[in-house]
């Protein structure tokens, strides 16, 4: 606790600092015209966000150009609250905000943080993870949204809210090329069709061949390709209705190479003489810098998806009534070395060969009354209704399986909340939410003579938020905020699902609270911004891995409920923009998330009893571990990042464009306790120097990504187990796992 006291004080100085150096997150996204108030949507209808009672950061192109952000796994660099951790495809890596995130390998297991396109909710994460669409600004909304957007935000929402047509002909051009061969492109076209018809048409591309070399076969690993595409058409009939349809698809693959960073001395893989690093890996030298792999089948993944929504806003006289209807289907398959060796021995090759696939329907209606009234309100109504199906094989030499699942849920919900304005300067804001949801499943399991299981569960729960906000001036207004959340029960249809498992029933869900303290104030004509949060939130039935006694007496180790975790901590996003030249903005998380109970914890491979596993109490018993007060994984103590941009004139139309980005986390286990998982601290600068046209119509740049060369794992692996349980380490590593330069060129006109 002193040290968390520390931090914050040091959280105050780098903002003071910050201050007199040199406008927030929100200063480079799209401001209104001839105001420069920032509008959002967080609280489902447009809004200043220096007005909204909740903890938003709004990320604007300026911002993600800098800090070298092109792929949705890359956001956690410009959202310190925001952690996202890779792993060896899509659906197996989590997104946590404010240390708290779902680490499950099976369908149908909510996330806790909802990713949302144009306010759509994706079914699942991976279905992010790719390239950015044609972004206008990403909203980051931070601690409980579930009374608003649902059981899928228990820890907050990421909304990616894309361009919309244009009453004027606009067209925007990127292209990036780097030095490690990243070529990439996107293009945005919109306009009117007609007076009445507006249209908006845009794509990409990108294409990476990793940063791991496969010594095996020559082939570049940890790479992605992506295309997109997307269309929207606005109809306005008249001033009182507008419908606007959005479809988009998307194709793309990855590849991934797990490099051994660390290893003991004599390992022999699966513990079988003679099997030492030099014969499975040939040529593999092991150390922290190592990016090289020997695998004889490539690890990958290929996904194809596509959907779309259309979008109502009708006026009923002083109200607004929208409607949202989406459509998606999304399909990824995975393939993976699950030995991830090249030797060529009898009993050592092994695969898993899965696809995830999912379908989702969505209907959502709202009225909105008239938002400039003192007393005004939302009240909507949300059905959906989401199918998984995962077959998955691995074989044939060990750890075999081979069986097909599916998951099915549909949800009707009802909302509302009112904002009261009962004093000139005061406003108090209620908002509820009764939701019903059915779950249903089937496992068959193939390899175990087809056993068939099948099961469904219902549950009704309830949400609410309660906030008031105080005007101090025009510019400077506190807020209280108390809201609960929840993310609904689930099945976990993992290698291992058997009778026992569908005997005990789903995971209940899991509840939080959350208090919130913050201020909001632009000061000296707007040319200071600075946003302070401090928030304390508690989890109950939290659901996460765990070893759990079953009904016959036995013990498995599933996704189940394992008790509490508490995070609480400060949240400050400050800026300074003094004139046109000059654009400082900074935002910084200190954090203190720990598991409040968790008595029962696998322990991690190697662990023993001195390190906190005890022998089991019953011979050849499961051993575990007590995780009560222990930091929650992928939850650092303190992250930052800050930009500065200068664009001095040149004359001639033109300015200069010089941009430094510097991130900084504190240390994070990526599995609890385990030393094989921990990233120390690490801070990585990117600067960005060019030209640009005055009116903005063009702009050249030559970047540098990770100026200092700072290595750093956004996931490590402990795979003792492999390895005849001597110490074996491997890691996902970054796109900037080592400098990169490039050069990046954009029209917009």
């Amino acid at each position: 606790m002193k040290s968390f006291h520390n931090s914050v004080c040091v959280a105050a100085l780098a903002a003071a600092i910050g201050l007199l150096a040199g406008p927030a997150h929100a200063q480079n996204a799209e401001a209104k015209p001839d105001t420069g108030e920032i509008i959002v949507t967080a609280q489902k209808r447009s809004e200043n966000v220096q007005n909204v009672p909740l903890a938003v950061s709004v990320l604007g192109a300026t911002q993600l150009q800098a800090a070298g952000v092109r792929n949705f796994q890359d956001l956690g660099a410009v959202s310190p609250s925001l952690t996202i951790r890779p792993a060896e495809h899509p659906v197996n890596a989590n997104v946590s905000l404010r240390g708290v995130g779902t680490f499950a390998f099976g369908i149908g297991v909510e996330p806790s943080v909802a990713v949302l396109v144009d306010e759509v909710p994706m079914a699942f994460q991976a279905r992010a993870f790719t390239d950015l669409p044609d972004v206008e600004r990403i909203e980051v909304l931070r601690g409980p949204q579930s009374t608003l957007y649902g059981k899928a935000a228990s820890a907050g929402l990421i909304n990616i809210i894309t361009r919309n047509p244009t009453d004027t002909l606009k067209v925007r051009a990127n292209v990036v090329g780097t030095t490690d061969q990243e070529y990439g492109a996107n293009f945005s076209v919109s306009g009117p069709i007609s007076p009445t018809v507006g249209y908006v048409v845009s794509g990409s591309y990108s294409k990476w061949d990793g940063n791991v070399r496969n010594l095996y076969n020559g082939q570049k690993l940890n790479g992605r390709e992506a295309g997109n595409i997307r269309a929207k058409v606005r109809w306005e009939p008249s001033s009182d209705a507008k419908l606007t349809l959005s479809v988009n698809y998307m194709n793309g693959n990855t590849n991934i190479g797990r490099p051994i960073i660390a290893q003991a001395a004599g390992a022999l893989y699966r513990n079988t003489p003679g099997q030492t690093i030099d014969q499975v890996l040939p040529g593999v030298v092991v150390g922290p810098l190592n990016q090289n792999v020997s695998i004889n089948y490539t690890s990958r993944t290929k996904y194809q998806g596509g959907g779309g929504n259309l979008r109502g806003e009708f006026a009923l006289g002083d109200h607004q009534l929208v409607t949202i209807t989406s459509y998606d289907k999304f399909r990824l398959d995975d393939y993976f070395d699950s030995d991830e060796t090249s030797s060529a021995a009898v009993g050592f090759n092994n695969i898993q060969i899965g696809t995830f696939k999912s379908t989702l329907f969505t209907q959502e209606v709202r009225l909105l009354s008239d938002g400039s009234k003192p007393f005004h309100y939302t009240l909507g109504a949300y059905y959906a209704n989401v199918d998984f199906e995962r077959p998955f094989y691995r074989g044939p030499a060990f750890s075999q399986a081979n069986w097909n699942a599916t998951s099915k849920s549909s949800q009707i919900a009802g909302f509302v909340q009112a904002d009261w304005q009962f004093m000139p300067k005061a406003t108090l804001t209620g908002g509820g939410r009764v939701q019903n949801e059915k779950i249903a499943y089937t496992f068959n399991d193939i390899q175990a003579n087809n056993a068939r299981f099948n099961g469904s569960a219902e549950d009704t729960a309830a949400t609410y938020r309660i906030s008031a906000r105080y005007e101090f001036t025009p510019r400077i207004n506190a807020f209280v905020t108390y809201s609960t959340g929840y993310k609904g029960q689930t099945y976990d249809l993992t290698t291992g699902f058997n009778a026992n498992r569908a005997a005990a029933g789903p995971i209940k869900p899991e509840t939080s609270r959350d208090i919130e303290f913050g201020v909001r104030s632009q000061l000296f004509d707007r040319k200071v911004t600075l946003n302070v949060t401090y928030f304390d939130t508690s989890y109950k039935n939290l659901q996460a891995q765990t070893i759990e006694t079953l009904v016959d007496g036995t013990t498995n180790f599933r996704l189940t409920n394992v008790g509490k975790l508490g995070t609480h901590g400060v949240e400050i996003d400050a800026g300074y923009r003094p004139n046109s030249d000059f654009n400082f903005n900074s935002s910084l998380a200190i954090l203190d998330a720990k598991y409040v109970d968790f008595p029962v914890a696998q322990c991690y491979t190697g662990q023993t009893p001195d390190q906190g596993c005890p022998l089991a109490a019953v011979p050849g018993g499961p051993r575990s571990q007590n995780l009560t007060g222990t930091r929650a994984v992928q939850a650092p103590q303190f992250k930052m990042t800050a930009t500065a941009e200068y664009t001095p004139q040149l004359g001639n139309g033109l300015r200069g464009l010089a941009q430094v980005n510097v991130q900084h986390q504190s240390s994070v286990y990526y599995a609890a306790r385990d030393p094989q998982t921990f990233q120390k601290a690490y801070q990585i600068v990117n600067l960005n120097l060019g030209v640009r046209a005055e009116d903005r119509r063009w702009e050249v740049a030559l970047f540098v990504n990770n100026l200092f060369d700072k290595q750093y794992y956004p996931s490590l692996i402990n795979n003792n187990g492999q390895w005849g349980n001597a110490i074996t380490t491997q890691a996902v590593l970054p796109r900037d796992f080592r400098r990169y330069g490039g050069l990046r060129a954009s029209l917009n006109f």
